[in-house]
């Protein structure tokens, strides 16, 4: 019996297979994909650092290093192996048949997190359709005989249809089907989206890599209880919550799902209308894991995903997170400061850097705090600034209106600059 649980509780071992540095970066281990492997909780048998791929159409390498890597699966007693890059079907046929065991690529890996971590019924949708999709040009790989035959009869309206194009047919229309709920879902977003704009509180966005701390910053910043863990994707569906800054104001903070390098087409299209809520945002919170080394090239990355959704030209603040676990790292500190100078560096932890945070989210959203002096003949201004920025104070004079306001980039703030009183005035009006 003993045996039998411990049997069950056995981890699946893998062998990593990955690209040569040049592709891979750094020190040419594949970190991340160990980091995937371990979200599904696999174990990592060894790792294949490649020193170069030779393009073949059998296995995208040569065939001596196939069967060394072949060999090398068997005498670790491996239960599986995966590449760090996209494998077609051909070539994942192809080594199941070398190997005799199954063979993965990142996509495949990724795919199966998103599956494990899905819990709303948008995300189990989402989820589906890209396995779906997926799968479907790997369908023939799943069966040893491609030629069994369903329904029909020899000599009457042809042989019937293979099993594999009953399988295909099938999985085609459940992708249909699986779009039309994904729909519905969509317009619930727009719907969504435009009882938000009509209550005219500003929007901010979470976004970064995966595991950079953004369901940790929601929870610290708003109270929230998202479901936090040290593990890639370990949420996926966004989450909206208030914010409440100082002089009464009020923005709306969501966690988008993580980002991370080479994320599957397949995943994209599927996750479209959540990645798209980071699109829809004010302003955008580009969060990096400031204790990660590889941080700059995930901020880039980041970037890159940005730009596929549309959401590029977005105003943004970079918030380097985590900053509590490199504080007495001074190297560390000036190498941040050097790629990242414009970022504020904050603890979802300890709390650190959120007053000025809060700041920089109030002058960004409401504009910066100034004082004006209004001619009597230009009192309209007053209810242009009452209708799109905030009033702190507000005098009645008998030659003009002196007010203390936030006023956001636009027209009215354009109409009022030549009414702004110099720096050294300002006191006197607030």
């Amino acid at each position: 019996m003993i045996e039998v649980k411990a049997e069950e509780e056995k981890k699946v071992r893998c062998l990593l297979v990955a690209p040569p540095p040049r592709e891979q970066g750094a020190d040419g281990y594949p970190h991340e994909l160990e980091n995937l492997v371990h979200s599904l909780d696999m174990e990592v048998a060894d790792a294949v650092l490649l020193v170069r791929r030779e393009p073949t159409p059998a296995y995208g390498l040569g065939k001596g290093k196939a069967l060394e890597i072949a060999d090398r699966a068997k005498g670790l007693m491996a239960d599986c192996i995966i590449f760090d890059w996209d494998i077609d079907p051909t070539k994942q046929r192809n080594w199941e048949k070398l190997v005799n065991l199954p063979v993965f690529d990142r996509n495949e890996v990724i795919i199966r997190i998103f599956a494990q971590r899905a819990q709303t019924k948008e995300a189990v949708l989402q989820v589906e359709l890209a396995q779906l999709t997926y799968s479907l040009p790997r369908l023939s790989h799943s069966y040893g005989a491609l030629s069994r035959q369903r329904g029909g009869a020899f000599g009457n309206k042809g042989s019937g249809e293979t099993q594999l194009e009953l399988d295909r047919r099938r999985i085609e229309d459940k992708i249909i089907q699986i779009k039309k709920e994904l729909s519905q879902v969509q317009m619930t977003r727009r719907t969504q989206h435009r009882q938000r704009e009509r209550s005219a509180t500003p929007s901010c966005a979470l976004v970064g890599y995966t595991n950079a701390g953004k369901s940790s910053l929601l929870n610290a910043l708003t109270g929230a209880e998202v479901f936090v863990e040290d593990k890639l994707f370990a949420t996926l569906d966004p989450t909206t919550r208030k914010l409440n800054l100082a002089e009464g104001a009020t923005v709306l903070l969501t966690d988008t799902v993580g980002f991370i390098s080479h994320l599957p087409h397949t995943l994209i299209e599927a996750f479209k209308s959540t990645l798209e809520e980071s699109a829809h945002a004010d302003l955008l919170l580009l969060t990096v894991d400031a204790s990660d080394t590889d941080c700059k090239s995930q901020y880039e990355q980041v970037l890159h995903v940005l730009d596929e959704i549309g959401a590029t030209d977005l105003p943004r603040l970079i918030l380097l997170n985590k900053i509590d676990r490199v504080q007495g790292d001074m190297l560390r500190l000036s190498e941040l400061r050097a790629a990242f100078p414009d970022a504020l560096a904050l603890s979802a932890k300890t709390g650190q850097g959120f007053e000025e945070l809060f700041q920089q989210l109030t002058k960004s959203l409401f504009g910066e705090l100034r004082s004006y002096r209004i001619p009597l003949a230009e009192s309209a201004l007053v209810e242009s600034v009452r209708k799109n920025g905030t009033i702190l104070s507000e005098d009645w004079q008998e030659d003009c209106v002196k007010l203390s306001a936030r006023i956001p980039e636009g027209r009215t703030l354009a109409l009022l600059a030549q009414y702004a009183l110099a720096r050294e005035e300002e006191t006197y009006v607030r």
